[in-house]
C-alpha cells in the first residue's frame, strides 16, 4: 500500500512531527518525575553509531534550575565580555538558503508577539526570556565527553529528537536550546559538571501555554524538492 494511503494515527510518529514545535511559552505545572523517567527510558533506544551512547543529560527543576538561571543572568549582565561560548551555535558567513530561513523565522516569531524591528529593546527582552526556559518548570541540559567528534554529536541529535517527539506523545512541550552553549562554563560550574564535558544544548520541557500568540504562528519548512536528490527512481 502506497504510504500516501496509510493515515497518520494520533499516536503516531508523524502525528508527533507535525504535533511538535519549539514552545516558547510554558504553563508552570510541574512535571511529574516519573513520567520523565519513563520517557528517558524509551529515548534510550535512539541510535548511535557503534552503540556508543554518547549523550549525557542533567535535568534540573525547583532551586537548582533557579541557580542556573541567576548565575547565567549574572553573566548576561555583562554583554559580550561574560560570554563563555562552547562553538559557534551558526556557521559564520553563513549564505542563502540557510541565512533567509534563519532571518524569516525570527522575524515571524517577533510578529507574532508584535514587536517590530525597530523595537530593540522589545527585541532583547524577547531574546532574554530564552536564559529563563521561556517560564518551563524544567530544563535538560545535554552533554557529552570533550573526546567525542562530529558523528557522536550527530548521535545526541537523534536522542534529543526522540525525547522531544516522545514528550508531544506524552501531552508535554519542549523547545531545544542551543543559546546556552553561550555560557558554558557558567552551567558547568553552577551543575558542578566536569570540564571534560561539553554543553551540546538546553532543552526547556513543560506544558504548553497554548493561549499564547507566541505557539500558534505558523513555522515554514523547506519542501523535499529543496532537500531531496531522487536518483535512480
Amino acid at each position: 500500500m502506497p504510504a500516501t494511503d496509510t493515515p497518520a494515527t494520533e499516536n503516531g510518529v508523524a502525528h508527533a512531527l507535525h504535533a511538535r514545535r519549539s514552545v516558547r511559552a510554558f504553563t508552570d505545572r510541574a512535571v511529574d518525575q516519573a513520567l520523565l523517567k519513563d520517557i528517558f527510558a524509551a529515548a534510550q533506544r535512539a541510535p548511535s553509531g557503534g552503540n556508543l551512547q554518547p549523550w549525557q543529560a542533567t535535568l534540573v527543576t525547583g532551586a537548582p534550575w533557579q541557580a542556573v538561571k541567576d548565575a547565567v543572568a549574572a553573566r548576561t549582565a555583562m554583554g559580550r565580555e561574560g560570554y563563555e561560548p562552547e562553538y559557534d551555535i551558526y556557521p559564520k558567513g553563513l549564505t542563502e538558503p540557510w541565512e533567509a530561513r534563519r532571518f524569516g523565522v525570527g522575524e515571524a516569531l517577533y510578529a507574532s508577539l508584535g514587536i517590530p524591528r525597530e523595537d530593540k529593546r522589545g527585541r532583547i527582552a524577547q531574546f532574554m526570556d530564552n536564559y529563563r526556559g521561556f517560564g518551563a518548570p524544567v530544563m535538560l541540559f545535554l552533554h557529552c565527553s570533550r573526546i567525542m567528534g562530529p558523528p557522536q554529536w550527530s548521535d545526541m541529535g537523534m536522542w534529543l529528537q526522540s525525547v522531544m517527539l516522545l514528550l508531544v506523545e506524552h501531552g508535554l512541550a519542549s523547545c531545544p536550546q542551543e543559546c546556552w552553549a553561550m555560557y558554558g562554563a557558567t552551567i558547568r560550574r553552577t551543575l558542578a559538571l566536569d570540564d571534560g564535558q561539553i554543553l551540546f544544548t538546553g532543552l526547556a520541557i513543560g506544558y504548553a501555554d497554548t493561549e499564547a500568540a507566541v505557539n500558534q504562528w505558523p513555522v515554514p519548512r523547506a519542501s523535499i524538492e529543496d532537500v531531496i536528490d531522487w536518483q535512480g527512481f
